[in-house]
């Protein structure tokens, strides 16, 4: 069955990131059409009212389903596409998988992206000056407290979310690697976390990721580094 995906996203988005990452995983081929979401360019809008990225459109059976968020994009491939399955096997790793999800996706986005994203990244996109030096601070702050948090995960753990690598890898690490375009990530003190983010950093997957660049915004020297 033939079917065809555009994805809407923007390079250093970590919602889209994960959603590049489990495409890949899964070896699903997707036209990629990058979006200034911050401009709120119209016909983006008409695809999401949040204006936000990313958006999903699939064309199967010549009936086209718009998915937008992308939690709803990573149910709605893992539905469609069960294998490899990317959410663990068993219900005690699909429910932790699940919460780690949603850890990334609004504690660590609000406590260290607020922070570190907004100061580096989004102030020079929409122009509103020099990044503020106690804001980086706070996010520097939250991130090593969330970089301990991962750390004893993995010292007990194979993966995030228990023996196989799930979803919550790619969630994290979407959220890590955009950190890491900034070169705000302290790996030296976190031996387990490195060793878990270079071995996702080898996948396949990852190497769009590492290649992304934007104007403006260049990346620190050991970013596409796989042995960094």
């Amino acid at each position: 069955m033939s079917v065809e995906r555009t994805l809407h996203h923007f390079p250093l988005d970590p919602a889209s990131r994960q959603v590049r990452l489990a495409l890949g995983e899964k070896r699903l081929p997707f036209v990629e059409v990058q979006v200034r979401y911050w401009e709120g360019p119209a016909e983006f809008l008409k695809l999401n009212p949040s204006g936000l990225p990313p958006v999903l459109v699939e064309t199967r059976h010549q009936r086209t389903t718009v998915i937008a968020e992308n939690r709803a994009i990573l149910e709605h491939i893992e539905e469609q596409e069960p294998e490899p399955a990317l959410l663990g096997r068993e219900p005690g790793e699909r429910a932790e998988a699940r919460r780690l999800l949603q850890w990334f996706d609004r504690k660590f986005d609000n406590e260290v992206n607020g922070f570190l994203l907004h100061e580096k990244m989004e102030k020079r996109l929409l122009r509103l000056g020099a990044p503020d030096l106690s804001s980086l601070r706070r996010g520097r702050d939250a991130l090593r407290a969330h970089m301990d948090y991962i750390e004893g995960l993995l010292n007990t753990r194979d993966w995030l979310a228990g023996r196989r690598m799930s979803l919550a890898d790619f969630a994290a690490a979407a959220h890590l690697s955009v950190i890491d375009y900034f070169g705000d990530v302290p790996w030296k003190d976190f031996p387990a976390t490195k060793t878990w983010y270079m071995k996702l950093k080898s996948r396949p997957a990852f190497r769009p990721i590492l290649a992304d660049r934007w104007p403006g915004l260049a990346p620190v020297a050991h970013y596409d580094d796989l042995d960094f």
